[in-house]
């Protein structure tokens, strides 16, 4: 949060806690109250396997950590030039509450007690509600009062975000020679010079003029601009420029950062999942995983039968794109029977992502999919577990979040784009064009 010269004092909903379980050290000079409910609701997210389960854990450690007598009257000081946290009872909600909303819930005690501070207020301290869902603040903002999302690890423009490659119409034809010509290279000073443009490691680039075109990228130390040809992934050809970088980046072991974004059949988890089969011998075991974010905000316990019958659903769009790669082969072929017995053998595991969780991270090829409906934090708590030869590759749209509390500018995907583009161990493709079939394209874009 921005620091003024007035501090405010910010009310924070359970939601920002699940969120970022740190969250109480990013409000700088400004106090923070934290409702009673909260309380509540959270110790109700406590039990589970599930992100927001081990937030809820997290922040309930971190908070016994200041607690004390002081915390629930004038509050307790967080540090030096920071604010002080407290926690406010929260009865059933005021008569103001109850008029306009009528019903009693935790949402509703949230807003009442920040509106108990916000109509008490005898210190001209601005009081804000600060919540990630939205219908809250609105009915925050109807009885007068101020709400904010939390906006701390939100990206400032999606417009702006790195793409991972650029086109350089009307190139230098004699350098552009040089990629045709062993050792298919040019020097990144002399590329620099002729494209123009801003050069940061593994970036990728389409190089155009009259006579002729290549594909290149910048290597890690940013010394040499080399010549991408079309490779084959275990029978999956790439059907353009920017699936051609992809799989370029997915089969380069020295870099082990890779995320691809892009809509709904661009090839993200099936290039992917190809790239990892081909590169198999690099590694101990492939992973491959994506969050449980029910459509509709619904849990998975309103779906019939077990476990695996609840999550079953979820995991099929994965065992889809397998099935996708071995039908190029015959049943009888080597490469068909060799992804049945990595199945078998676990080599090859698709599992939620919270199964996956607590499992050692040495030497993984580590598939992410769907990462778009993963918060900052998430993504931070994935990448920070790699272990020595790990690879992790996130895959998913960030236009299409299906997370209630997210979206395009704060979820983690997006996110890590902004925060790790320039870092060598890092590259990034956003894949523009539909390949599932013309139809699908057209589906996308118009609807």
């Amino acid at each position: 949060m921005p620091k003024t010269h007035a501090p405010k004092c910010f009310v924070l909903d359970t939601n920002v806690f699940l969120h970022d379980p740190n969250c109480i050290h990013q409000f700088q000079e400004n106090d923070i109250v934290i409702p009673l409910a909260v309380i509540e609701e959270l110790d109700h997210f406590k039990r589970g396997n599930q992100v927001i389960n081990l937030h809820a854990r997290e922040f309930a450690r971190t908070l016994d950590k200041i607690t004390g007598n002081a915390i629930f009257n004038g509050g307790v000081s967080l540090g030096k030039g920071k604010g002080r946290v407290r926690i406010v009872l929260t009865k059933t909600p005021i008569k103001a509450i109850l008029e306009s909303f009528r019903e009693d819930n935790a949402d509703h005690r949230i807003l009442s007690a920040a509106y108990e501070l916000f109509s008490k207020n005898k210190n001209g301290q601005k009081v804000v509600l600060v919540t990630k869902d939205v219908n809250l603040r609105m009915k925050a903002k109807a009885l007068g009062m101020l709400a904010e999302d939390y906006t701390t690890d939100r990206v400032g423009s999606i417009d702006e975000l790195y793409p991972g490659k650029e086109i350089i119409e009307n190139f230098n034809d004699d350098l552009l020679k040089k990629l045709y010509e062993s050792p298919y290279r040019i020097p990144a000073n002399k590329f620099e010079k002729a494209a123009k443009c801003e050069l940061v490691p593994n970036k990728y680039f389409i190089l155009r003029n009259s006579y002729r075109s290549a594909l290149a990228v910048l290597d890690q130390q940013m010394e040499i601009v080399s010549r991408v040809d079309k490779d084959n992934v275990f029978g999956i050809s790439p059907r353009n420029a920017e699936q051609t970088f992809a799989i370029n980046a997915l089969t380069n072991c020295d870099i082990p950062l890779v995320s691809l974004t892009g809509k709904a059949g661009t090839g993200k988890t099936l290039l992917a999942l190809a790239s990892a089969l081909n590169v198999k011998k690099n590694y101990r075991q492939l992973y491959v995983a994506r969050p449980i974010v029910p459509l509709s905000n619904k849990d998975i316990g309103y779906l019939p039968g077990d476990v695996e019958s609840k999550l079953g659903p979820y995991m099929q769009p994965l065992w889809d794109n397998l099935k996708v790669i071995q039908d190029q082969y015959r049943e009888s072929d080597k490469n068909y029977v060799l992804i049945n017995n990595m199945v078998k053998e676990e080599k090859l595991v698709i599992e939620p992502l919270s199964y996956i969780r607590g499992r050692s991270l040495q030497r993984i090829f580590f598939i992410v999919d769907e990462a778009q409906n993963l918060t900052p934090h998430e993504i931070k708590t994935i990448i920070t577990r790699a272990g020595a030869g790990a690879k992790i590759v996130l895959t998913g749209d960030i236009y299409q979040i299906d997370h209630p509390y997210l979206d395009t500018l704060s979820n983690g995907l997006s996110y890590l784009i902004d925060h790790f583009k320039g870092q060598s161990l890092y590259a990034h493709i956003n894949l523009e064009k539909g390949e599932r079939s013309e139809l699908a394209e057209l589906a996308s874009n118009l609807l």
